[in-house]
């Protein structure tokens, strides 16, 4: 995977209402081929997210995401064609500090947890990046075409424990 994101989706934070709002997106051709390189699979097919955002104080916002895509891997088995759909929700609170644009010497220390707001510095947020990083962690990291084992070469037997190999080498009492 390449370090810049192949698409973008900002959305400004501050002119988000108490009501909420909701955007819609579908990937085109350029952004799903950019997205198929990025992630390193043969194609995309179809990406398309529904993200409904909620303002729940000045500086805290909830993204809830709903993501469907179509792509296709290569089997790790033959490399042929393997055809996969993934469709998953999952939300993301942010909660915008300024604090953390500051440079110099100062750090900022967050505390680690699963239940910990994502820190923000800008409220220009791009929405893209935890919907391909969610994409990207959806994938199947060894895809097979139906039916497909993983056969050893003929003619190699099964290779032996490396602690036989230990217990063979430690010298008689």
């Amino acid at each position: 995977m390449s370090g810049e994101l192949p698409f973008s989706l900002l959305c400004n934070l501050n002119r988000l209402g108490q009501a909420g709002d909701e955007v819609q997106f579908a990937a085109s051709d350029a952004e799903r081929d950019a997205l198929a390189r990025f992630a390193g699979v043969i194609r995309v097919d179809a990406f398309a997210a529904k993200v409904e955002l909620k303002k729940l104080s000045p500086n805290r916002f909830r993204a809830e995401f709903a993501l469907q895509a179509g792509l296709v891997q290569a089997c790790v088995v033959t490399l042929a064609d393997v055809p996969a759909h993934i469709e998953l929700g999952f939300e993301r609170e942010l909660h915008f500090s300024p604090a953390l644009r500051r440079s110099g010497e100062g750090t900022v220390e967050v505390p680690l947890g699963d239940d910990l707001p994502e820190e923000i510095d800008s409220l220009h947020y791009d929405l893209a990046a935890p919907l391909v990083e969610e994409f990207v962690l959806a994938l199947d990291p060894y895809p097979r075409a139906p039916g497909v084992e993983f056969q050893p070469p003929k003619g190699e037997g099964v290779a032996e424990s490396p602690f036989a190999i230990l217990k063979g080498l430690k010298s008689p009492p």
